[in-house]
């Protein structure tokens, strides 16, 4: 069994696959100074097609978690925001090729994925497993799949 062990989401360990999406660091006052802006956390990435939010509503999962299917979009970035305060799994790898990592989200962030960046499906910890997903909407194919030969078992670091 390959085993890797889950590790906290901060901004700087996910830097190679994306962006940390959180109310952390500097920020603008705007509102009469009733509300901080954390002001362009993600670079959305949706080529010559639109940019679109939908609303994902995924199965819970729980630790230890048992994958081999891993996709990517080459054509845009993806974007997960919670519509809960509840932590998500988020899988990442560099390549088929390389072990993937896994980050546990803490409840108050989101992530966006940049364009082609391998990753694992959806995987809320808790329900509902509610979410706004900001992709690509356009008419080419923005997917691709890839299954190890061997699964790979996320559990808690």
């Amino acid at each position: 069994m390959q085993t890797i062990t889950t590790e906290a989401l901060t901004a700087t360990a996910f830097a190679p696959f994306g962006d940390v999406l959180e109310a952390a660091g500097d920020f603008r006052l705007i509102n009469a100074g009733l509300c901080k802006r954390h002001h362009d956390r993600a670079r959305i990435d949706t080529g010559d097609a639109r940019t679109g939010i939908s609303i994902f509503n995924a199965e819970p999962r729980a630790l230890p978690y048992a994958f081999d299917l891993i996709e990517r979009h080459p054509e845009g970035s993806q974007a997960f925001v919670p519509m809960t305060e509840h932590r998500f799994l988020v899988i990442v790898a560099s390549s088929p090729a390389d072990t993937p990592r896994a980050f546990l989200t803490n409840g108050a962030q989101g992530i966006n994925l940049h364009r082609g960046i391998w990753h694992g499906v959806l995987t809320p910890l808790h329900a509902p497993g509610l979410f706004a997903v900001v992709d690509r909407i356009g008419d080419t194919p923005n997917l691709q799949e890839y299954r190890y030969p061997q699964t790979w078992t996320v559990i808690a670091g």
